[in-house]
């Protein structure tokens, strides 16, 4: 995620390293660079320039901050001001609605009815709601069909009239049909086109009128940079929009659209899409985002994904086994599918402060323990459950049975060996010293 940006801001804020104190001099040399860096990621050029010029203002003002290097001072106020850029404070999304009516809109490619299905997912597991999903593009082959099993991949009803081409007489139906069945909150999943047109703004403006939203979203393409922006603007004008969603994140994105987008239109972005399962979606905090870019991690984010996936009964009876001595090879695996839940591993490891910087040029991949798991898979039930067992012998039939090689069979017994190590001492005092050291580093 933003990873070109990340690295050329880190080089432009690199200048300053070294320098006792702050000058005009240094500050315009390394906020040349901070510009460049911005442009570079597709951010509209006033944007660039007025974000340097406030940075720079406060910087040289700072002289009373002695203690601080001049460098971090500098990543401070770029970090404050890109938290601000992105709107400050992270946007809620409006349910007072009985039922609450969020409607959709974007062009065609942003993935929308994808994101339709991903926020349904959201307020379902997240906010404890009904949700029903409405399809009302008539004109993309199949865009009914993908709803439906969007819908069905999250258990979540879907309401469509493949008979009408009156996209806004559905959405009232849509509506109705959702207060006679006990929905609490109705997704209108409308049509996109390749850019905006007469007819798409002047349709999704009736489909608006007809049924008065409670949110009216924008979803747009991370990957489209300034181009996103502008037609964000074009919707804006017509539908005047509650928020705006960013989806594809996950990709090779510049970094454009989500730091200049509240800027230009002056609406918040809500939500971001972080990669394809229904699960991946985020509420967009722009004080996180902008320690993402500058290399800081998401520590918070990282934490609450892991809280999500935590089972305080599978809790008790891992303590057990540990205090035990009967941690295996079954566990081990439970453990590592509980961190596939938290997301890609890409993004997970954005998460971590200076792990993308550490890990620069290697390719991470969403299937990264696919290895791991085709080793313990290989083994017999006894093999899992007593790892002492497996000799030189064992580790051979293993490897074989996996498709996989001696040496990484014996690299997995060696994280075993270190994980049961550490969840020992997670049993004893060194938990609280652990506890207490990510205290002091959260502070």
């Amino acid at each position: 995620m933003f990873n070109n940006l990340s690295e050329k801001l880190d080089k432009a804020l690199h200048v300053l390293k070294g320098h006792g104190s702050i000058t005009e001099v240094n500050v315009a040399e390394t906020l040349k660079e901070v510009r460049r860096a911005l442009l570079d990621a597709d951010v509209n050029f006033k944007i660039a320039k007025d974000f340097t010029n406030t940075v720079k203002e406060k910087a040289l003002g700072q002289n009373v901050l002695t203690t601080l290097q001049p460098g971090q001072l500098m990543v401070k106020l770029v970090k404050d001001e890109l938290t601000e850029l992105m709107g400050g404070d992270a946007a809620g999304i409006n349910l007072s609605g009985k039922p609450s009516i969020i409607l959709m809109s974007g062009l065609q490619g942003s993935g929308k009815t994808t994101f339709s299905g991903k926020l349904a997912n959201y307020l379902k597991t997240k906010k404890t709601k009904k949700p029903l999903l409405v399809a009302c593009d008539v004109y993309r082959p199949a865009a009914i069909d993908q709803l439906h099993i969007v819908g069905e991949q999250i258990k979540v009803d879907v309401f469509s009239d493949k008979g009408n081409t009156d996209p806004v007489a559905i959405a009232e139906a849509g509506v109705a049909f959702a207060k006679e069945n006990g929905h609490n909150v109705v997704i209108i999943d409308t049509a996109g086109r390749l850019a905006v047109d007469e007819a798409m703004m002047t349709e999704i403006a009736n489909i608006h009128k007809a049924i008065e939203p409670q949110e009216t979203l924008f979803v747009v393409d991370s990957m489209t940079g300034q181009d996103a922006v502008n037609t964000a603007k074009a919707f804006n004008d017509i539908l005047n929009f509650d928020g705006v969603i960013l989806t594809k994140l996950d990709g090779d994105t510049r970094g454009g659209a989500a730091i200049s987008i509240k800027s230009v239109v002056n609406k918040p972005i809500k939500f971001i899409g972080t990669g394809e399962k229904m699960e991946a979606i985020d509420v967009f905090y722009p004080s996180r985002m902008a320690d993402r870019i500058l290399g800081m991690g998401d520590v918070v984010s990282l934490v609450e994904r892991a809280q999500e996936q935590f089972d305080e009964e599978e809790a008790r009876k891992l303590q057990k086994k540990i205090a035990k001595n009967q941690f295996g090879f079954d566990d081990f695996l439970k453990q590592i599918q509980q961190v596939k839940k938290m997301g890609n591993m890409k993004d997970l490891v954005g998460m971590i402060p200076g792990a993308s910087k550490a890990m620069k040029g290697m390719e991470i991949e969403d299937d990264a323990f696919k290895h791991i798991e085709a080793l313990i898979h290989s083994m017999t039930p006894d093999e899992r459950s007593k790892p002492t067992t497996i000799n030189a012998s064992r580790k051979k039939r293993i490897a074989k049975g996996a498709g996989r090689s001696v040496q990484e069979m014996n690299q997995l017994l060696k994280q075993f060996d270190q994980m049961s190590k550490m969840m020992k001492m997670m049993q004893g005092g060194g938990g609280r010293k652990l506890m207490q050291m990510m205290k002091g580093m959260g502070g």
